[in-house]
């Protein structure tokens, strides 16, 4: 399709349709198709066998971030590995869900903490796919870079970070060929539904595909699917803070779909917010009386391309179906919002087209692990380093140490032969480069619990910690003191 007509599409849809929502809640939710009544009817499923598709050492559920983490983990420490993804590719939000801007990796002095299996994908991947400051400028304060480095989300609180734009597309390459190296077996297009269980731990998962349903038997089971499924089927404890009201708290409770657009000159869009910054701020005040919300546009990994990780919306569910369609919906509806808006608008946007709407929408938090030992606030503002630490995060400011995260995090309160890659009982710890973290330390504890017979909660925790040091995974030097629990 050419240009013009594309742009006449657009101008179209615009016109003949309205806004849904004008403050990212349920306020016009009326304006929407009115959601199914709830049925109370049930039917009953004949007993049937399910075929054992498969029998590995370690199952990961889930080709996310933590995923692709866990099982390279597992595999490299000879254990057969079979890994489950319910899309058509590997990478998770940071691909299928367009967050194509990895948060932060590095400390406030430029040492890199989020290291191991995330930083060597990021290595993987080819000139052009990503976009980043390079070592020689992690932990730089030069108000120069800073400012440089600030318009494209990787500097913070004047400092430059490792914190890169990457190619979604080239992720989910370098993702499959890391994996497929390594000797993992990966399903894809195959959506786990119920644990198996036997005398409280978990021996496996049902899945479905197009073959049907289908058993994988496993002596471990890694949870990596970002929504504690694994774990939630299972009977495991668990626990959510999230409102169907729209009074969930902030963005961890917000839900939309991202999506990227080319065409873009953003050179011409940034040198517009640096020489006009008071016309630049009229023309943001214009979109949101005018649409109701607006989103910022960040570049991606070239300057052509931007990327919206917004507009986010609020009041809904990650678990619920009916809420899940709607946002979907409405997130098209605003992109095509914005694209007209921004054409008219924007300087920079004059040929911008829709790239691509994420196939995979973008949830930040739905439930959360009920570990031996959740993270809390108090103890990673106080410095606290777990006797147990199974990697460091960034922490927010430069006010704060960097943050340890015990490996009781990742183990149920009551559930065996399972390791959960969630720890996100603190904000941060959903992001990209966490996730790579959680996920590491997940697969290599599954793959030592499947080597050696030992439940994943009676492992040596220094055999966890010495096998992560030698897949390159960054922990505090010297042996914690204070003991966090």
């Amino acid at each position: 399709m050419d240009q013009p007509q594309r742009e006449r599409d657009a101008e179209s849809y615009f016109s003949t349709t309205r806004p849904l929502f004008t403050d990212g809640g349920l306020a016009d939710r009326p304006h929407s198709p009115a959601p199914a009544a709830p049925s109370v009817a049930t039917i009953t499923e004949p007993a049937r066998e399910i075929p054992v598709h498969e029998e590995t050492d370690v199952l990961v559920v889930g080709g996310g971030p933590a995923g692709t983490a866990a099982a390279v983990a597992a595999a490299r420490l000879g254990q057969r590995v079979t890994l489950v993804e319910r899309y058509g590719d590997l990478g998770g939000l940071s691909a299928g869900g367009l967050v194509i801007w990895i948060d932060r990796m590095t400390d406030w002095s430029g040492t890199p903490v989020i290291a191991g299996i995330g930083a060597e994908l990021l290595d993987r991947l080819p000139e052009g796919a990503v976009a980043g400051p390079g070592p020689e400028l992690w932990g730089s304060t030069d108000p120069g870079h800073v400012a440089h480095w600030r318009e494209r989300l990787s500097a913070f609180r004047d400092t430059v970070c490792r914190s890169p734009m990457i190619d979604p597309e080239w992720l989910k390459i370098v993702s499959h060929e890391l994996l497929v190296g390594e000797g993992v077996r990966v399903l894809l297009h195959s959506w786990a539904v119920a644990a198996i269980t036997e005398d409280g731990a978990v021996r496996g998962m049902i899945f479905e595909s197009k073959q049907g349903r289908r058993a994988i038997l496993a002596k471990v089971v890694v949870d990596a699917t970002g929504d504690l499924d694994v774990v939630a089927q299972a009977g495991g404890a668990f626990v959510t803070d999230a409102r169907k009201d729209g009074t969930g708290g902030n963005v961890q409770h917000c839900i939309n779909t991202a999506f990227t657009w080319t065409g873009v000159d953003f050179q011409r869009w940034l040198e517009f917010k640096r020489d006009n910054p008071s016309a630049h701020q009229d023309l943001m005040n214009r979109g949101r009386e005018l649409l109701g919300y607006l989103d910022t546009p960040h570049v991606g990994w070239r300057d052509d391309v931007v990327v919206f990780m917004g507009p986010r919306m609020s009041g809904y569910s990650g678990l619920d179906v009916e809420d899940l369609s709607t946002v979907e919906l409405e997130s098209r509806r605003r992109m095509v919002a914005h694209l007209d808006f921004f054409r008219r608008e924007a300087p920079g946007f004059e040929n911008a087209w829709i790239m691509l709407a994420a196939p995979q929408i973008g949830v930040r938090m739905t439930r959360r692990l009920a570990g031996l030992h959740p993270m809390t606030a108090e103890e990673w503002r106080a410095g606290v380093r777990h006797p147990d630490e199974i990697g460091v995060s960034p922490s927010p400011s430069q006010k704060f140490p960097t943050i340890s995260v015990p490996y009781r995090a990742l183990v149920p309160e009551r559930l065996d032969g399972v390791v959960a890659s969630d720890a996100t009982t603190q904000a941060f710890m959903r992001e990209i480069p966490q996730c790579w973290m959680t996920g590491h330390a997940a697969g290599t504890a599954a793959g030592l619990a499947a080597r050696s017979g030992v439940a994943p909660r009676a492992l040596d925790v220094g055999e966890i910690r010495q096998e992560l040091r030698e897949q390159g995974a960054f922990l505090h030097e010297r042996e914690p003191a204070q003991v966090g629990s």
